[in-house]
């Protein structure tokens, strides 16, 4: 396989993680997870999103660039793919459906400072689940502050993510993750490993699990 560094990215509980885990043990891959639960405004932005989303995503933004710019930047001689879980620009996504207009130009501004100084993907795999699906996988891993997420926010985020994939010329295989059970279905993990091996050109393909 010709990649170095793999993101997953996609809404909110469409299998990101799942799939990383998944796909490093199988590859012997570094991986790289999203620490949001180490995040103090979590659980406060859920539960009152104009007071805390500023500080959200900013200390999301920090923890990101953090984390990333050190593990990248690491040689391994034993591994030598990187998967992570999580898109840098995520930041900039996330905080264009959650901040107003005055907020997100000051946080896009430095945004584009620290985004110049990251290491871009050789591959973006997207999860595309629609809002029912995300909700029930929601339910399921029963973190207690997003169960009150609401549709129209998942909704959001969704055409925020696909309009930027869209517009910016990345390698992305687009995964229709609408019934995906990569922990209990062989053949749909199967799919993703075969679709690596393969050798896309540039711009965007799509993968429909059997």
């Amino acid at each position: 396989m010709n990649y170095h560094f793999i993101t997953i990215e996609g809404n909110i509980g469409a299998g990101k993680t799942t799939l990383a885990h998944l796909l490093s043990r199988h590859f012997n891959a570094r991986l790289i997870l999203e620490e949001f639960a180490d995040n103090p405004f979590l659980s406060k932005f859920y539960e009152n999103p104009a007071q805390y989303a500023f500080p959200l995503e900013l200390f999301f933004m920090a923890e990101r660039y953090k984390q990333q710019k050190d593990f990248l930047h690491q040689k391994d001689l034993f591994q030598t793919l990187t998967i992570s879980d999580y898109l840098f620009t995520k930041c900039l996504l996330f905080a264009k459906v959650n901040l107003p207009d005055d907020e997100f130009r000051l946080y896009q501004r430095l945004f584009e400072i620290i985004h110049q100084q990251m290491i871009q993907p050789d591959l973006l795999i997207y999860l595309h689940a629609p809002v029912n699906k995300l909700k029930e996988n929601i339910r399921k891993r029963n973190r207690s502050y997003e169960q009150n997420i609401q549709d129209e926010y998942l909704f959001n985020i969704q055409q925020t993510y696909t309009h930027y994939i869209r517009q910016h010329n990345m390698k992305t295989l687009f995964i229709d993750a609408s019934n995906a059970d990569f922990l209990g279905n062989e053949k749909h993990f199967k799919a993703v490993v075969d679709a690596l091996e393969h050798d896309y050109g540039e711009g965007q393909h799509y993968l429909s699990l059997p």
